[in-house]
């Protein structure tokens, strides 16, 4: 391959312009009209479900929750390019990604909610479990698709992050290997402009994190991000070409974060409003409605099928994170190993001493 197949373009991929014009590309084509109905849908439920969740944080139902308020078309770009036996490894972030792969919103949010590391079966909905450190899940991600190969399987792993796990080690080792030994992973950064309150310009130097790829011997490309059928065309191609051995690609989506890394997180204290608002005019489902509308595919009452169609969504989420856990302490040394080792039984032992000697104390009874 040569040098120039790496680079990515100077200008971001775009093939719906911020009013909603399509815009002719000499690489990618739009997708058809099934294919983008189906994304509106996602964005439109992805959308209902940051709400929602921001609503049951707020409730205290939710401990934490990291919104992707205005990167729903990358999380749903992500999620619709992936085959039967695909496999996706989202980030915190990611639960609008996770849901769309047919994880149930209730059992996305139990990490969120603090009950369980993870509330789904991966195997059954080929998801990795949501990682909250940075950056770990692109070493899983690559030893899975190296797995598969070895295998012979046709799987095609989609390895998420945000542009601040480029700046951790992990980032660099995952896209190395991934190289060396020509795994079937597509790289996909959601640059949403901050690692929590660090701006891109003091993680990189780079014109851009897609030129990154080159120094690993893969190929780059940068799309806008907040421009569904160009996320859909970008990525797919990335999975496409990672399916008929043409090893892995770095893809990066220029998007906006439009809330606070966290309702923990006060933005207004490293970014002007001035600054925000710019970004709502490029908002994803602002764009898809009108190309939809002015090709006559979407109308007023598909557009109340499908908000109501996200309502049962955010209902369900309601009643599910409403309903108060039943927790067994148990389960923090049940679950570590196949056979619990002396050292955790000891533990377990301790814990449940305090257990029941509050349970005593609180009860009135004396020892």
């Amino acid at each position: 391959m040569q040098q120039d197949d790496l680079l990515p373009r100077d200008v971001p991929v775009r093939l719906i312009d911020e009013d909603g014009t399509a815009v002719e590309d000499t690489q990618y084509q739009m997708p058809d009209a099934d294919h983008l109905l189906a994304a509106y849908r996602g964005l439109v439920e992805g959308r209902r479900i940051n709400d929602q969740a921001n609503a049951l944080v707020r409730q205290g139902r939710l401990a934490v929750y990291p919104s992707s308020h205005g990167q729903e078309a990358c999380q749903i770009g992500a999620s619709l390019v992936l085959g039967e036996h695909d496999w996706l490894f989202p980030t915190y972030r990611d639960s609008v990604a996770v849901i769309a792969r047919g994880v149930t919103p209730a059992d996305a949010m139990v990490l969120l909610k603090g009950d369980w590391h993870s509330g789904y079966d991966p195997a059954e909905h080929r998801v990795a479990p949501q990682a909250t450190p940075l950056a770990t899940q692109l070493l899983h991600a690559v030893g899975f698709a190296y797995a598969a190969k070895r295998r012979g399987e046709d799987t095609v792993v989609m390895a998420m992050c945000g542009d601040g796990s480029t700046s951790e080690g992990d980032f660099h080792e995952a896209l190395n290997f991934a190289a060396v030994f020509h795994v079937p992973v597509v790289f996909f950064i959601q640059n949403n402009e901050f690692a929590i309150s660090v701006p891109l310009s003091r993680q990189t130097a780079a014109p851009s994190l897609a030129h990154k790829a080159i120094g690993y011997g893969m190929p780059g490309q940068r799309v806008d991000g907040n421009d569904v059928a160009a996320v859909l065309a970008v990525l797919g191609d990335a999975v496409e070409r990672a399916r008929s051995g043409g090893g892995p690609a770095l893809i990066e989506a220029h998007t906006y974060r439009m809330q606070a890394h966290t309702n923990a997180d006060d933005d207004t204290r490293y970014r002007e409003r001035d600054e925000v608002q710019a970004w709502v005019a490029r908002d994803p489902l602002a764009r898809l409605r009108a190309l939809l509308r002015a090709q006559g595919v979407l109308d007023d009452a598909a557009e109340e099928q499908l908000a109501a169609g996200a309502e049962e969504i955010a209902a369900a989420m309601r009643v599910a994170l409403n309903t108060d856990s039943t927790l067994d302490p148990e389960d923090l040394f049940r679950f570590v190993t196949a056979d619990r080792s002396p050292q955790l039984e000891e533990q377990w032992q301790l814990l449940r001493g305090e257990i029941d000697r509050t349970a005593l104390a609180e009860s009135g009874g004396t020892r």
